[in-house]
């Protein structure tokens, strides 16, 4: 099949779902429709539109609650597609919609490490060196069809988890692109994904980023990079107060005789962890305001009054 014949309905959100629909465009695919979702009003919109892309390209568009709605599955058989994509989109799948094409799902970490929800985060939080973007044929369970392609991308030490979201949508935008006419006819190759080799995760809520200061300086910044801004950010509480931290790095200072938490040395605010060792915290923002060494230096004097 001719890539300027193939028919799609394509289910996606996200800065991913922009820049994979973008590639399906300029293979010559024929995007029939597109399910995406509305935004939500109680989460931080930092990434590109689907819905602003299809209305500059003039494709149909809908926005169901519910992926089971018949509905939408009478929607998606009327496109007569000869593919179903899906790119970040947030819901599974029903068998009825997938029985409708072949369909294939891109995913935000090197199958089988890190299926589920929120791959990149994870990947961080766990210290992980590497991840990637997978396409993989979709199945009712999640994640586990088989490899299409894989793009493999470093973290480094410091990166947080929006820098390396970054870095796996350009490798999902190059992995689609470069197996996309091999898909399209029909050779692409298959490689078994083998769950015995990674894990599933589930999703994350803010809640997830209370800090536990009697965890090795690591493990604490690890949760502080997976879940730095624009995510809602690794926190503590100090006398009622929440404490977020925005920006910090791992310090060659070790501070063994101070107790586990936020503190001032030298008019520099630290996190102090379980093993002595401390985050230079060069962001820390409290009611919507930085706070820095002086007012910490009161709030911790305030505590400790208490």
């Amino acid at each position: 099949m001719a890539a300027s014949q193939a028919r799609a309905v394509v289910f996606a959100y996200h800065n991913v779902g922009v820049r994979c629909l973008k590639v399906l465009l300029a293979g010559g695919v024929d995007v029939a429709l597109v399910v995406t979702h509305e935004d939500n009003p109680d989460e931080a919109i930092w990434f590109e539109s689907v819905v602003r892309l299809c209305r500059a390209e003039g494709i149909p568009h809908v926005t169901p609650a519910d992926a089971k709605s018949p509905g939408l599955l009478a929607r998606v058989r009327a496109a007569r597609p000869d593919f179903l994509f899906s790119f970040y989109y947030r819901h599974m799948l029903p068998a009825a919609i997938l029985e409708v094409a072949p369909a294939f799902n891109m995913h935000g970490s090197l199958l089988p490490q890190f299926r589920g929800r929120a791959p990149v985060n994870w990947a961080v939080l766990h210290g992980a060196t590497e991840t990637g973007a997978t396409l993989h044929e979709m199945t009712v369970k999640p994640d586990a069809g088989a490899i299409v392609t894989q793009s493999a991308v470093p973290i480094l030490p410091d990166d947080t988890a929006f820098e390396v979201f970054g870095k796996v949508t350009v490798a999902a935008e190059q992995a689609l692109w470069t197996v996309l006419p091999a898909l399209l006819d029909g050779s692409a190759p298959r490689t078994h994904n083998d769950l015995a080799k990674g894990g599933y995760f589930g999703g994350r809520k803010p809640e997830d980023g209370r800090i536990d200061w009697r965890e090795p300086a690591q493990a604490v910044y690890n949760l502080h990079r997976a879940v730095a801004p624009p995510y809602p950010g690794a926190f503590t509480d100090l006398n009622g107060v929440r404490c977020v931290i925005g920006r910090a790095r791992l310090s060659k200072l070790a501070l063994p005789s101070l107790p586990p938490g936020l503190a001032v040395v030298d008019n520099c605010v630290f996190g102090v962890c379980g093993d002595g060792r401390a985050l230079a915290i060069s962001e820390l923002i409290a009611d919507g305001e930085r706070v820095d060494a002086g007012r910490l230096q009161r709030m911790l004097a305030a505590a400790g009054a208490d």
